[in-house]
């Protein structure tokens, strides 16, 4: 194989997808880096129910999320704690040494595409009282 063909082999992507759903654990942190990009940190926690014995049992697991740019900006004007999202994106992992020079690592998903479920609507008020303003419709982030 010659120079040419071995530098596009070198820079084919392997498969690095995943789909989450889940509710936010806190509101989202969001800053504007020296280079003037966004980038947003959330936090999420997804259900997974399954059959144990003659039960349903509930496990949780919980996503650092970090999103960039324009989608960055999009998710801290719109997530707060508890709302619903469904994310798709890749995992990244992150390396460094802690004071004590042990290696440690963390894994989060980098958002490609973030979905915002719509908000729960309250309990209908009664005719002539204020009311809240109507539920928001899920609304979807690509850029």
């Amino acid at each position: 194989m010659h120079a040419e063909g071995a530098c596009k082999e070198a820079l084919t992507n392997s498969l690095n997808s995943i789909l989450l759903e889940g509710n936010l654990t806190r509101d989202p942190e969001s800053k504007t880096l020296a280079t003037g990009t966004q980038v947003c940190n959330f936090s999420i926690a997804s259900d997974r129910f399954y059959r144990q014995n003659e039960s349903t049992e509930k496990e949780v697991s919980y996503f650092d999320v970090e999103a960039w740019a324009r989608l960055g900006l999009a998710c801290s004007q719109n997530l707060k704690k508890g709302r619903g999202v469904r994310v798709v994106g890749r995992l990244k992992q992150d390396r460094w040494q802690d004071p004590e020079g042990k290696a440690r690592s963390r894994v989060l998903i980098v958002a490609e595409h973030v979905e915002f479920k719509p908000i729960k609507q309250p309990a209908p008020v009664p005719e002539g009282a204020e009311g809240e303003e109507p539920a928001e419709e899920a609304v979807a982030a690509v850029f």
